[in-house]
């Protein structure tokens, strides 16, 4: 009987896997080599596709038509619009906010029949009860918009107000200074700061979509 093969109690002995068979709990170093080349293939085909089309996939432009439809109405600049939408409702022409507020733009029922009644929109093509119709949604959230921004005569405290009401920042503007300065709400300043971002991103990303 071989040594190999020995062992105290007379039963044979298991042979010990050299590192070189499959078997052995660290023949996987071998295929180190092949998961560096896929890993740099893979690395290599996402980069190829460039930074542009990646972002694309995080800021979805959608309603291109509308959006510039009630742009021009209301001369609102359209990547605003597009901002708002993905800060609202992240393209959902369904969303619903758990204080009312419906569709893309997250307009409350009530502001839309107010645009409505005061002539701000055309009620007979825009029904203020449709606002999960992204054209209808898109039309009085512009309108809304526009209105802050003549109140305000910037878009910052126009942007904060869409957010916090018009309520909450006619008391921060009222010691004059910086909107973002002012800005008592964290949720507020970071919606703010976000539009901001949103809207350079949307005009870099898609520079000719309402040209």
């Amino acid at each position: 009987m071989t040594a190999r093969r020995a062992a105290k109690n007379g039963r044979p002995t298991a042979r010990r896997p050299r590192l070189s068979d499959p078997s052995h709990p660290l023949a996987w170093y071998r295929l180190l080599p092949v998961l560096f080349v896929v890993v740099s293939m893979g690395a290599l085909l996402l980069l190829s596709k460039g930074p542009v089309d990646v972002r694309e996939s995080q800021y979805p432009l959608e309603y291109t038509s509308e959006i510039s439809h009630a742009a021009r109405a209301h001369q609102v600049n359209p990547y605003w619009i597009c901002a708002v939408i993905k800060a609202e409702s992240g393209w959902n022409p369904e969303a619903r906010s758990s204080a009312g507020a419906v569709g893309l733009m997250q307009v409350l029922p009530e502001t839309a029949s107010e645009l409505a009644s005061w002539g701000s929109v055309d009620s007979a093509l825009y029904p203020p009860d449709r606002l999960t119709d992204p054209a209808v949604n898109i039309e009085y959230g512009t309108a809304y918009l526009r209105y802050l921004v003549e109140h305000y005569h910037e878009m910052e405290p126009a942007i904060a107000a869409y957010n916090a009401g018009m309520g909450n920042v006619d008391q921060w503007m009222a010691g004059g200074g910086d909107i973002r300065d002012n800005i008592r709400f964290p949720e507020t300043r970071a919606y703010l700061l976000n539009i901001v971002r949103y809207e350079k991103q949307y005009e870099e990303i898609y520079p000719g979509a309402f040209t």
